[in-house]
């Protein structure tokens, strides 16, 4: 333990350093609990929508979307992503899934949609190019 210690003092820097991820790394695992959303497999994805007729919502640009999308999803950007409207109003129980290009824009709306009431939402871990990289199809132009 002494060694520690002495270690600890010798390199001052590189303990902060070590702490500071610690901490982050902490904060992250314990903000992802309690975000109200998970993240699934596109494996998950394809499963929830043979089995629940799971609403898939995709936020990229139209352009990406035309290029290639997962057959049967909905176009919507994130700012037109609206809780009350048409589209989303009867999917409150209903699984709900946000993909993006990267899985890092969906969790944004995923949220929103938790605070709007939404009991089942998802994102796609990993976005359209982790459905790509898993060998799925995607259907080209609009929806």
């Amino acid at each position: 333990m002494d060694r520690l210690i002495e270690f600890f003092q010798a390199n001052l820097v590189l303990s902060l350093v070590f702490a500071g991820l610690t901490v982050a790394l902490v904060f992250t695992e314990v903000a992802r609990l309690f975000r109200g959303f998970k993240g699934i497999s596109p494996a998950q994805l394809t499963d929830l929508i043979n089995r629940e007729s799971a609403l898939v919502i995709d936020i990229r640009g139209q352009g990406e979307f035309d290029k290639g999308h997962i057959i049967g999803s909905r176009h919507l950007l994130p700012s037109q992503v609206d809780p009350e409207g048409k589209l989303l109003a009867k999917a409150k129980e209903s699984p709900v899934v946000v993909v993006c290009a990267a899985g890092i824009t969906a969790s944004g709306v995923a949220g929103r949609l938790v605070k709007a009431g939404f009991k089942r939402v998802s994102i796609l871990d990993g976005g359209i190019g982790a459905w790509q990289q898993a060998g799925l199809p995607l259907a080209k132009g609009k929806a």
